[in-house]
């Protein structure tokens, strides 16, 4: 069933890109969610990644990543990068 509210999960890997765990961070309103850089990487540190993947859905359906997703994706990278924690996907979920 597709999610009419925004909802964020970063998801902690290992190495060989194992997933490690995950986390809901936030569930927002119907389009957008204002998620800051350490509440992304929080959870994630406890596993002691070598990188994450960001995963969000889109309400509306759509897979294509927007301007504002690909500005915030761009200040998580370099947020990693202070953490010496890749960025190594971002994933948009939209309908199947």
């Amino acid at each position: 069933m597709r999610s009419r509210r925004w909802s964020f999960i970063p998801s902690a890997c290992i190495t060989k890109n194992r997933i490690a765990g995950f986390e809901m961070a936030s569930r927002e309103t119907l389009n957008s969610s204002l998620i800051h850089p350490r509440v992304v990487f929080r959870s994630t540190l406890l596993t002691n990644p070598h990188a994450i993947i960001l995963a969000h859905n889109h309400p509306s359906g759509e897979t294509v990543p927007s301007n504002a997703d690909k500005r915030v994706t761009e200040i998580r990278v370099e947020a990693g990068k202070l953490l010496s924690i890749a960025v190594a996907e971002l994933v948009i979920i939209g309908n199947t």
